[in-house]
């Protein structure tokens, strides 16, 4: 999905910077791809660039949770059952949200399985989002998705299915409206 939206703002005639964890796939030469590996290194970089953009469109999927603990070393079989403690990691969209500044704008996703609508208008509202884009599981290494583009206010400003270019297209179409009120123009 997020090399769809790339796409679509770089036809568009956007300025895009991609932060991109490890995938399997090309980005359009026309984008700047700022590559990282871990959540932590994905908000490192967002908070470094995003006082510099327009707004942030959070389509990635980072780790919501990483070990407390890491072993360097081999962990050797004991007998014994082991256990892993996991930490929340910080919400990088919500993080961005949290920070940015007059004029900019931050569209996130919820991929959801249950209550899908309720609890992405909750996530939207807790990241203070401008925009929430809604979709399930069957999007996850698919060409196509399902969703439902919400507006700040929970309304529904369109429903699209289709290829992720179709829908990135759509995304954009109504992300429009902030993009013309941001007086940056980028």
């Amino acid at each position: 999905m997020g090399r769809a939206l790339a796409q679509s703002a770089v036809r568009r005639g956007h300025q895009v910077t991609v932060v991109s964890g490890p995938v399997a796939l090309t980005y359009p030469s026309e984008v700047d791809v700022v590559s990282v590996e871990t959540t932590d290194e994905m908000l490192g970089a967002v908070t470094e660039l995003f006082p510099g953009f327009d707004g942030l469109i959070g389509a990635a999927a980072p780790c919501d949770y990483r070990p407390r603990k890491v072993s360097q070393e081999k962990i050797a079989k004991s007998g014994q059952p082991l256990q892993l403690e996991l930490i929340e990691t910080v919400d990088v969209v919500a993080s961005a949200a949290a920070n940015k500044s007059e004029g900019q704008w931050v569209v996130g996703f919820a991929l959801e399985t249950e209550d899908v609508r309720f609890r992405a208008i909750v996530k939207m509202q807790r990241k203070c989002c401008d925009m929430m884009v809604s979709n399930g599981p069957t999007a996850i290494d698919s060409l196509v998705n399902d969703v439902e583009i919400l507006a700040a206010d929970g309304s529904t400003v369109a429903r699209v299915s289709g290829t992720k270019e179709v829908v990135a297209d759509t995304i954009l179409d109504a992300l429009y409206p902030l993009l013309q009120s941001d007086s940056r123009g980028d």
